[in-house]
């Protein structure tokens, strides 16, 4: 395994740690937002080192899978309030910053949406507004017994409204309503009963879960699982005969690439395959 320590250049602290580890391990990279003290707040410059990181990914043709997870006793608290405050003497009232934080937020949850790999939340702890948004966004969720999940900015005068694009996307709708105007709070095994996560584990097995969940995602064609992943989300938003019609042509797509080619004939002839990635 080895660590990639200019997966941020910003400083979390005066130590001058990077904003956001990576580690690679065979083709599974672990990003960890490193603001511990801060529960992973996600400050605007954490944010930028973020989307750094996964740009990086994005042309890394090794990486097959991304655990995305959080450094000390939190997955990710949500948005910095201090940093937020902090801009209310600016002329504008702090406008300006607002736009800004909140655009460079929506870019980074879609470069997780747009990743050609799978990327899987490891959460410990609490996982509450943006980070809860955050780990709604990642494609699959694994969970510690320990850990908390909302979205009550509602009870700081906050509605957590771009939380809730990717919250209602994952959860029923009465939940998501309570938790976003009650400030309710739920455990692991309800996030895993609305949806919200895959895997509820013991705090010692979540970190194994998560890589054994990438592994098998990293065995399969980065190309497939490319087409796969943009086909799933670009349907998944159309009326049942729109997708249909949309996935009969990603389906032929999928069997014109090479790897289908070699998928299928090694599963006829009970041979493991190895991918060409095309």
């Amino acid at each position: 395994m080895s660590t990639a320590a200019d997966a941020a250049t910003t400083p979390a602290a005066a130590n001058d740690e990077p904003l956001v580890l990576r580690e690679d391990d065979d083709g599974v990279t672990i990003l960890t937002l490193n603001r511990p003290r801060a529960l992973n707040a996600l400050s605007l410059p954490l944010l930028h080192a973020l989307r750094e990181a996964l740009d990086d990914i994005r042309e890394d043709k090794s990486v097959r899978a991304v655990i995305l997870r959080g450094a000390g006793r939190g997955f990710c608290a949500g948005h910095d309030l201090k940093e937020i405050t902090s801009h209310r003497d600016d002329p504008d009232g702090g406008r300006a910053f607002f736009e800004t934080l909140f655009a460079s937020c929506t870019d980074t949850m879609m470069a997780i949406r747009n990743l050609p790999v799978v990327v899987i939340a490891e959460v410990q702890g609490i996982a509450t507004a943006a980070g809860c948004q955050l780990l709604s966004t990642c494609d699959m969720a694994v969970a510690s017994t320990e850990s908390k999940f909302g979205v009550n900015g509602v009870d700081a005068g906050l509605f957590c409204s771009t939380p809730m694009v990717a919250l209602s996307r994952n959860v029923p709708r009465k939940v998501a309503m309570q938790m976003l105007t009650l400030g309710h709070m739920i455990g692991p095994d309800d996030a895993r009963t609305y949806g919200l996560v895959n895997e509820v584990v013991a705090p010692d097995e979540l970190a194994d879960t998560a890589m054994a969940m990438a592994r098998r995602a990293a065995q399969k064609s980065r190309a497939v699982v490319a087409l796969g992943k943009e086909a799933f989300y670009r349907q998944v938003e159309l009326g049942v005969e729109d997708a249909y019609s949309l996935m009969g042509r990603v389906i032929v797509d999928n069997l014109m690439m090479r790897d289908a080619e070699i998928g299928i004939a090694c599963f006829i002839g009970k041979e493991k395959p190895e991918w060409e990635d095309r």
